[in-house]
């Protein structure tokens, strides 16, 4: 159960008339701190750093404690309660009522070690009510904030911080948190032969709703993880098209420039025999000038060969992986559409099944637990004779 928090009578600084004096001796004060203090010894440190840094007074804060309580966003505590049983089959001087103190004495002495973000100042076992009991009353505080204090008091980011977070109205920190505290406590009770009989909560009707609504947005987490490593395999093949589209053209200036010497064969002076100066034998002119050029030109032309069909295999095979890439491409951003399309699909499936469980809701708020239990009950009675009648008519 969520406490008011009156840590006086929790104290029992004062007895209420639900409270039998002469078992008081009997409860345990785990500890009982002034929350002043604890804010002090919290938050203290943090405030100073946060007042460093403001150049105008009136954002610089004075007491920390009384700007929360004063407050609307964050309560200054919370308490929580927790019972195994009640007066009827645990009372406090019955042998399952002792039990089930011990039980809560161990559950309790695992609390801070479970919640390191839940600063507890106040904690109380009660054994002068009708059945044992324990209130513990916490701060809640998150650490390397980067709005306000960097250590501030937050709920939500406490349990965050512990590994809670929610999704949902009802399936919030809080309700997660809370969940898991009783199992943690039922795991105890087990030690001492006690077995949880898990009588429900006011959302267990919810529970097909919520499964649904869950499994669908963990597709909807699921396809959107798919549709990024889809756009990201797009934009590796596009570099890399890109990538070989750059060499195919590199490779086709490579060949412009082998026609270009082809040209220069043709016309440069460079690579024609020189007319004869004066007398010259035709075996003096042959060694002289014909045969340095004729090497000069085979070598050249080899080396322009070797280079051509070289080239041109780079380029076939260049080419018909640009082909490939560039179908993958188109059936990669074919696919890549399809998944963003089924992801909105998922996003608005999930958006109805909200709808859904507000109104299922709203249904068992106008007509109550029972009504709606029956109404269920009834709903599920015509479905199943509705599936036997048709499988009946399919056998005929």
């Amino acid at each position: 159960m969520i406490g008011k928090g009156s840590v006086s009578h929790n104290s029992r600084k004062f007895n209420a008339k639900n409270t039998d004096p002469e078992r008081t001796p009997l409860n345990t004060n785990y500890c009982c701190e002034r929350i002043q203090d604890v804010y002090h010894a919290l938050f203290d440190e943090a405030l100073k750093r946060y007042n460093d840094k403001q150049t105008r007074a009136d954002r610089r804060i004075d007491n920390y404690y009384e700007k929360i309580r004063r407050g609307k966003q964050e309560k200054p505590f919370h308490e929580v309660i927790f019972q195994i049983g009640n007066r009827d089959d645990t009372g406090v001087e019955s042998d399952s009522g002792k039990i089930a103190a011990k039980a809560l004495d161990e559950f309790y002495k695992g609390f801070a070690e479970r919640n390191p973000n839940l600063r507890v100042f106040s904690a109380h076992l009660h054994m002068d009510e009708s059945t044992p009991h324990l209130h513990i009353d916490f701060v809640p505080f998150t650490t390397g904030s980067k709005r306000g204090l960097d250590t501030r008091v937050s709920l939500k980011q406490a349990l965050a911080a512990q590994g809670f977070k929610g999704d949902g109205k009802h399936d919030n920190e809080w309700n997660r948190w809370v969940q898991s505290e009783k199992e943690e406590l039922a795991k105890v009770m087990e030690k001492y032969g006690i077995l949880w009989a898990q009588k429900g909560t006011h959302y267990e009707h919810l529970s097909d709703y919520e499964f649904k609504r869950q499994q669908r947005a963990l597709e909807v987490e699921q396809l959107t993880g798919k549709v990024e490593q889809l756009e990201e395999s797009v934009q590796d093949k596009l570099s890399e098209y890109e990538n070989l589209d750059k060499r195919i053209q590199s490779l086709e200036k490579g060949i412009g420039n082998i026609y270009e010497l082809k040209r220069d064969l043709n016309t440069s002076p460079e690579y024609e025999l020189p007319e004869p100066q004066g007398i010259i034998t035709a075996k003096n002119y042959k060694a002289k000038f014909a045969d340095p050029l004729v090497k000069k030109l085979k070598k050249l032309v080899i080396s322009v060969m070797a280079k051509y069909i070289t080239a041109r295999d780079e380029i076939q095979r260049l080419t018909k992986a640009h082909e490939n890439l560039s179908r993958e491409n188109s059936r990669l951003t074919w696919d890549n559409e399809k998944l963003k399309k089924q992801n909105a699909r998922f996003r608005e499936e999930n958006e109805l099944l909200r709808e859904d469980a507000k109104d299922h809701i709203l249904l068992r708020k106008v007509f109550g637990e029972e009504e709606m239990q029956c109404m269920l009950v009834e709903a599920r009675r015509i479905q199943a004779e509705k599936r036997v009648r048709h499988e009946k008519e399919n056998e005929r």
